[in-house]
C-alpha cells in the first residue's frame, strides 16, 4: 500500500512529524514501512518566463533562451523542442540538486549557460503518470503561474512523500487510507477526522436494474444506476492522490472509482449504463468462455471462476477487472454503480491463474470490511455529484445482505498484565482502546471492548493485549524470566513407544525415511484402510501435492522406486507418520522391505526381505513394546487384496482390535509404481500408544535342561498351524518352552483333503529338571486334546 503523505493530513494533523518520523513509529507499532520516497525531488527551483529562444548559432537542435525569475535575464542554454518564447517554465538555478545531477554554470558550444529549464521526468516523476510531451519536452506551467515562485514543487502539487507500507497478512484493514489514518491517530494519539458520507446514496428514483447472485462466493451486491454525469479531467488534487498510489488517472468518473477503492479499501466498479441494455447485473460461477479485458487482453474463464454478466454476456471478470464491452470513456453519459462481497478464496485463485494481481484483486484476497460495500457506494455517489455533475439518480438495488454486528471482546487488567509481563493501570490502557476506537467500557478491573467493522482481526481478548503493548511499546517491557512449574525432564509415553521403535527398525537394519505429506489424488485413492473424508488443499502448490495423505503406501513406494531407479539394491524403510482426514489424525508406522533386510556373501548370510521377515519384524517390535504374542493375532487378509497379494498377506490384531495389514505388495500394483516384489506393512500406531503394554522384564537364562519332541499331525487342509499351537500352549502352557512348526506337506501318502504338519515341542521347567513321569502325560494330554478339538491325527 503506497500512502501519500499529503493525503494523510486530509484527515490528520501531522504538524512536527516527518515522513521518516512517522515511517519509523508506524513499524514499531507494527505496520512495517519498506521504504520513504518522495514523489518528486529538487532544491534551488523557480518559477521562470521564457523572454526570448533563438536557435543556437553551432547545433541544429540547441536554443538559448533569456529567461526571467526575478534576478534579472538570465541566460540559459536547452534543448527542449517544445521550448519558445513567452511560456512559464521550471527553472533549476545554479546549484540545484535534482534526482541525476547537481546544477553548475557551464558553456555550452560557446554560449553561456547558468541553469537549467526542466521537465517533470528530470526531477523524479514517474514516467507512467506523464503524458508523451511531458516525457520528451520541458514542462509547461499554466499562464497564470507566479514568476519569482521558489516553491515549485508545493505549486505543482509534488511535494509529497510517499511511504510504501507491507501489511501483514492479519492487517487487511490497512489496505484503505481511512484506516490507515485510524492507525496513524492510534500511533501518534491524535484525532482522525473522515469526511462526512454517510447516506449520500439513499437517494434516487424507482428504478429498473435488477441484481443477481446465483452463486454462494457473492453474498451481497449493491447496483445503484447514475442517470447522468459529465466525463471530464479530475481534479489536480485528486490525479496527484492517485499518482502518490501507484494509480494513473484517466478521467474524473474512472478516478473517483479508484480514489474510494483507496479511501475505503472496497473495490468499486462502474459500467458504461448506454453498454448495458439490460439493466441487469448477475454473477455466475459455472461457466468456460473468453473474456477481452479492460486492459485488452482476453482471458480464459473457468467454471469456478465467478464473472459478472448481463443478457446473458460476460462484461467483467468478477473482482479482478471489468470486460472492455462496458468501460467508461469520453462518451459516457450515465453510469451503473457496482459494489460486491466476492469470495476471497475464489479470487485468489482466478487471479493467480490468469496472472492478474489488479488493485482490486488484492483488495478481495485480503479480505473486506463487513460495511465496506454500503461506504464505498455512499462516497462514490457524494463524489460524482461533487465532481461529476451527476444527477438522474436511482435508488439503490441490493442483492443478498451484510451479516454483521459489533463484536465484543472482554479483558481483564489482571490478565492482560499477566499475559504481557507488565504493570500497566487501567489508564494507559484505556487511553490505547480509546485512541484505537475500540470504546472500552470498564467495570471494575475488566473492560468491553466494541470492535470497529474494519478491525477485521480482532476476536479474542489476547487479541486486545496485542494492540495494547505495541501501541504503549514494546520498549516498555521489563526483562523477565517465564514463569512455569519446574518438572522432571521425560519423555511421554508416546514419545518413548516412538523413540523405542526407531531403535529396534534401525537395530534391524531398516533406514528411517520422511515422505511428503501432501499427494495427488491418485494416491489418495490407493490408500491402505483409509479412514473418514479426505482433505483437499484450497490452494495447492501443484495437482501432484494437492491432498493430505490418508495412507503412507504410496509415498513410501515412489520413495522406493527413486531408489531402484537409481539401482540401489536391499532397500528396507521405515516411517513413523500421521495421515489425515476431514475430522481426525492419526498416527502410523509403515515398513517396507526390499531384496533382502541382511546380506553377507563372504559369511553366506542372506535374510530375504519376504512375507516372513516382515511378519517377524513386526512380532519382535510388539513384543519390544510389551505386546506378547499371546495377545497378537495374525489373520487371513481379507480387507485388502487389491493392494496386498491375496495369499502373501495378513491382517494383525492387538486381541479384538485391528493393528493394520501385513505382506507382499500385489504385483499389479507393484508394477503400476514400478516396483520390484517387495512387501509392506501399514500399523496404527495410535492403537499401541492407547492399549497398555507390559513391562519387557529381564528374563534369566534357563539352568535346567529342556526336553523336545517332533510330531507330524495329519489335519484337514482348512487347518490352521495357528489353531494348532493355540491349543498345544493353552494345554501345556506351565512346561511347555517354545512351539515351532518346521513342515507342511500335501501329497504323497497324506489323505486327500489333509495335509501333514510337524512341529517340535520344547518342554522345560525354571525350577527343577524334567522328568518322563511329567513330560509323557503331559505330551499325551496334548494329542489327546489335538485329536478332540481338531481331529488331528499322529501320522504314521
Amino acid at each position: 500500500m503506497k500512502v501519500s503523505i499529503n493525503w494523510l493530513k486530509e484527515y490528520i494533523s501531522l504538524d512536527g512529524v516527518s515522513a521518516n518520523e512517522l515511517a519509523n513509529a508506524l513499524t514499531t507499532a507494527g505496520l512495517e514501512i519498506e521504504g520513504v520516497e518522495p514523489v518528486a525531488k529538487g532544491t534551488n527551483l523557480v518559477i521562470g518566463e521564457v523572454l526570448s529562444c533563438v536557435p543556437h548559432p553551432d547545433s541544429d537542435h540547441l536554443n538559448v533562451c533569456m529567461v526571467e525569475y526575478g534576478e534579472g535575464p538570465t541566460q540559459i542554454v536547452c534543448g527542449a523542442p517544445n521550448c519558445t518564447s513567452g511560456i512559464k517554465v521550471i527553472v533549476a538555478k545554479v546549484g540545484a540538486e535534482l534526482p541525476a545531477i547537481t546544477i553548475k554554470a557551464a558553456k555550452v558550444r560557446g554560449q553561456e549557460s547558468n541553469g537549467m529549464l526542466c521537465s517533470l521526468r528530470e526531477l523524479g516523476v514517474n514516467e507512467k503518470y506523464l503524458t508523451e510531451a511531458q516525457i520528451n519536452g520541458i514542462e509547461i506551467l499554466p499562464n497564470d503561474a507566479p514568476v519569482g515562485n521558489t516553491e515549485v514543487l508545493k505549486y505543482l502539487g509534488y511535494d509529497d512523500v510517499v511511504l510504501d507500507a507491507s501489511q501483514t497478512p492479519n492487517r487487511a484493514d490497512c489496505m484503505a487510507m481511512w484506516s490507515v489514518a485510524k492507525e496513524v491517530g492510534a500511533v501518534l494519539r491524535r484525532e482522525a477526522k473522515l469526511p462526512s458520507y454517510e447516506g449520500a446514496s439513499k437517494i434516487g428514483n424507482p428504478t429498473t436494474l435488477k441484481i443477481i447472485s446465483k452463486s454462494e462466493k457473492c453474498p451481497h451486491f449493491l447496483g445503484k444506476i447514475v442517470g447522468k454525469v459529465i466525463v471530464k479531467e479530475s481534479p489536480k488534487w485528486m490525479q496527484d492522490y492517485l499518482h502518490a498510489a501507484g494509480i494513473r488517472a484517466i478521467n474524473n468518473v474512472v478516478d473517483i472509482s479508484n480514489y474510494v477503492m483507496l479511501e475505503t479499501g472496497q473495490p468499486l466498479h462502474f459500467y458504461d449504463l448506454a453498454k448495458m441494455p439490460h439493466k441487469e447485473i448477475t454473477v455466475i460461477d459455472d461457466v468456460d468462455m473468453k473474456l477481452t479485458a479492460l486492459d485488452g487482453i482476453e482471458y480464459e474463464v473457468q467454471k469456478g471462476d465467478l464473472l459478472i454478466t448481463t443478457g446473458g454476456k460476460a462484461t467483467g471478470i468478477a473482482g479482478i477487472m471489468g470486460g472492455d464491452d462496458s468501460k467508461i470513456d469520453e462518451t459516457t453519459t450515465g453510469i451503473i454503480i457496482e459494489a460486491a462481497h466476492f469470495n476471497h478464496v475464489s479470487i485468489r485463485n482466478t487471479a493467480k491463474r490468469l496472472g492478474l494481481m489488479t488493485e482490486a484483486a488484492s483488495r478481495y484476497i485480503k479480505g473486506l470490511e463487513p460495511l465496506a460495500q454500503n461506504k464505498a457506494v455512499d462516497r462514490a455517489v457524494q463524489l460524482l455529484i461533487e465532481y461529476a455533475d451527476a444527477s438522474e439518480l436511482e435508488e439503490t438495488v441490493e442483492a443478498g445482505c451484510v451479516n454483521y454486528s459489533p463484536i465484543q471482546v472482554t479483558e481483564t487488567l489482571e490478565h492482560c498484565n499477566e499475559l504481557l509481563g507488565t504493570t500497566f493501570k487501567m489508564d494507559e490502557v484505556t487511553e490505547v482502546l480509546k485512541a484505537l476506537d475500540f470504546n472500552p467500557v470498564v467495570n471494575g478491573t475488566s473492560f468491553t471492548c466494541t470492535i470497529p467493522s474494519y478491525r477485521t482481526d480482532i476476536f479474542i481478548r489476547e487479541d486486545i493485549d496485542e494492540e495494547i503493548i505495541r501501541l504503549i511499546g514494546f520498549d516498555s517491557l521489563n526483562k523477565t524470566l517465564p514463569k512455569m512449574e519446574a518438572t522432571a525432564g521425560k519423555l511421554t509415553h508416546r514419545q518413548a513407544l516412538r523413540r523405542e521403535t526407531k531403535q529396534v527398525f534401525t537395530g534391524l537394519g531398516m533406514r528411517e525415511v520422511i515422505t511428503y505429506t501432501l499427494v495427488k489424488e491418485q494416491y489418495m485413492n490407493d490408500a491402505v484402510l483409509p479412514f473418514g473424508q479426505h482433505i483437499q488443499l484450497a490452494s495447492p502448490m501443484s495437482e501432484d501435492r494437492k491432498y493430505i495423505r490418508n495412507s503412507m503406501m504410496p509415498s513410501m513406494l515412489e520413495c522406493l522406486a527413486y531408489n531402484q531407479a537409481r539401482k540401489a539394491d536391499n532397500v528396507n524403510l521405515f516411517e513413523i507418520s500421521n495421515v489425515y482426514e476431514k475430522d481426525k489424525v492419526q498416527e502410523r508406522v509403515g515398513i517396507l522391505l526390499s531384496d533382502s533386510l541382511q546380506e553377507n556373501r563372504l559369511q553366506k548370510v542372506d535374510i530375504k526381505s519376504d512375507f516372513f521377515t516382515l511378519k517377524g519384524i513386526v512380532m519382535s517390535w510388539l513384543a519390544k513394546l510389551g505386546f506378547a504374542s499371546e495377545r497378537i493375532v495374525i489373520k487371513e487378509n481379507t480387507l485388502d487384496t487389491i493392494h496386498f497379494h491375496p495369499y502373501r498377506s495378513a491382517e494383525v490384531y492387538l486381541q479384538n482390535d485391528l493393528i493394520g495389514i501385513i505382506g507382499e505388495v500385489h504385483p499389479t500394483y507393484a508394477k503400476a509404481m514400478d516396483v520390484a516384489p517387495c512387501v509392506y506393512a501399514e500399523l496404527n500406531f495410535d492403537l499401541l500408544v492407547n492399549a497398555k503394554g507390559t513391562k519387557v522384564r529381564f528374563v534369566p537364562l534357563d539352568r535346567y535342561p529342556s526336553v523336545s519332541r517332533d510330531i507330524a499331525l495329519v489335519v484337514t487342509v482348512d487347518t490352521t498351524a495357528q489353531s494348532i499351537l493355540d491349543i498345544i500352549k493353552k494345554v501345556g502352557k506351565r512346561l511347555i518352552q517354545s512351539t515351532e512348526v518346521f513342515d507342511v506337506y500335501q501329497g504323497e501318502h497324506v489323505e486327500k483333503g489333509c495335509k501333514s504338519i510337524a512341529l517340535n515341542i520344547v518342554y522345560q521347567a525354571t525350577d527343577h529338571t524334567l522328568t518322563d513321569d511329567e513330560v509323557v502325560p503331559l505330551h499325551q494330554e496334548i494329542l489327546s486334546e489335538l485329536e478332540s478339538k481338531l481331529n488331528a491325527k499322529l501320522r504314521g
